[in-house]
């Protein structure tokens, strides 16, 4: 769906003004995706330091029609066989009723363009869940492949 005549979307990187904001994408995301209720304390934690620009990461925005409308998180994971970074695409949220818009079409530029720029990263990651075939499909049709990894964990915390 394309946007309406005369909606914009603009991407800037997320500031601490937009914490309430991506608290909230990132609680509806664990609902919407997982059925998960995330404890609110430990989130604001965590979305926090994200902001306290320790290299945890970064948050961009998404704005359309005056609001944030959409985020994503980036982390980097070392590469030394690459010596560079991989950039990880987390907690990716876009409003319901923006969804189809071309909002997370228009994140995913943006961050592709500034990873070439940068100049040390060497690719693009994310995870999804292997029951979410409508994200699958987005990814696909962005040129991202599925990788051949599977990925296996430990959680200590949820």
């Amino acid at each position: 769906m394309a946007n309406p005549p005369g909606s914009d979307i603009s991407v800037r990187k997320a500031t601490r003004a937009d914490l309430d904001t991506v608290i909230q994408f990132n609680l509806a995301l664990a609902w919407e995706s997982e059925g998960r209720s995330l404890d609110l304390a430990r989130l604001r934690t965590g979305v926090e330091a994200v902001f306290d620009g320790d290299g945890r990461g970064f948050y961009l925005v998404a704005e359309m029609d005056g609001r944030v409308v959409g985020q994503l998180l980036i982390t980097h994971e070392w590469s030394d066989w690459r010596n560079a970074f991989f950039w990880w695409i987390q907690s990716v949220y876009v409003s319901a009723e923006y969804r189809r818009q071309g909002i997370y079409r228009t994140l995913h530029s943006y961050v592709l363009a500034e990873a070439k720029r940068q100049g040390d990263v060497c690719g693009l990651r994310l995870y999804v869940d292997r029951d979410n075939s409508v994200a699958q499909r987005v990814y696909s049709g962005l040129d991202m492949q599925q990788a051949r990894y599977d990925m296996f964990e430990i959680d200590f915390v949820l």
